[in-house]
């Protein structure tokens, strides 16, 4: 199958803290800016949200990933349901986004309508519970996702080795036999979506909307 190393890459990147080409700023600034962005996320909740919920949350700090900014909502019973999100992302929401409050709050509707309080998920703590995590949820879902949102279209959806990213999981459309035809997300981006108790296959569904316009399948 051809691959689509491009797409994969710009989606990766996206979520990646460090900028090429940002001046560097002190670890005193670095902080100052974290809790300022932090807090527009607070707010921002609060206003969408007023008296339904409260918010809290806090910031972590992830080896590869950088700043994790997490919000919790408390129902008036003090129920949690928590969702992460990636610094960037935040900033560049909080940047060019007309509302960014609604763009945060979409994460949130899946999870306000179960029927139970939903924390932040615990990380595999070995190999056999990330292996675990990844055959029987994380790329079944993925590929249930993916054939479930283009029904009328055959889609691939498969384990690969990345020569830089690892191992990836990737989907695309065998009927397109010219050009890029796959998207591919690497293991440990997935993993740190399903930590923030986001949809890992957004951003292969994402990629495969990307193929199927570079194409003119949607025209």
């Amino acid at each position: 199958m051809t691959t689509n190393q491009n797409t994969e890459e710009q989606e990766t990147e996206s979520t990646e803290p460090p900028v090429q080409g940002q001046p560097e700023i002190s670890e005193a600034e670095l902080q100052q800016m974290i809790a300022a962005l932090y807090k527009h996320g607070e707010l921002a909740l609060q206003t969408f949200y007023q008296d339904e919920y409260e918010v809290d949350g806090q910031v972590v700090s992830h080896p590869m990933y950088g700043p994790l900014f997490t919000y919790r909502l408390l129902d008036v019973n003090k129920n949690p349901h928590s969702v992460g999100f990636f610094m960037n992302e935040l900033v560049q929401n909080f940047q060019k986004n007309e509302d960014p409050a609604l763009w945060m709050s979409s994460f949130f509707v899946d999870i306000l309508r179960g029927e139970r309080s939903r924390l932040l998920p615990p990380p595999p703590q070995n190999e056999e519970e990330a292996k675990y995590l990844f055959d029987q949820i994380i790329v079944p879902h993925c590929a249930n996702s993916c054939r479930s949102e283009f029904p009328d279209e055959p889609v691939h959806v498969d384990i690969d080795i990345h020569p830089e990213h690892g191992p990836v999981v990737e989907a695309g459309f065998p009927s397109i036999t010219d050009g890029n035809n796959v998207v591919a997300m690497p293991f440990h981006f997935l993993l740190a979506l399903h930590l923030l108790n986001r949809d890992t296959a957004d951003p292969l569904i994402t990629g495969l909307y990307r193929i199927r316009e570079e194409h003119g399948m949607d025209a």
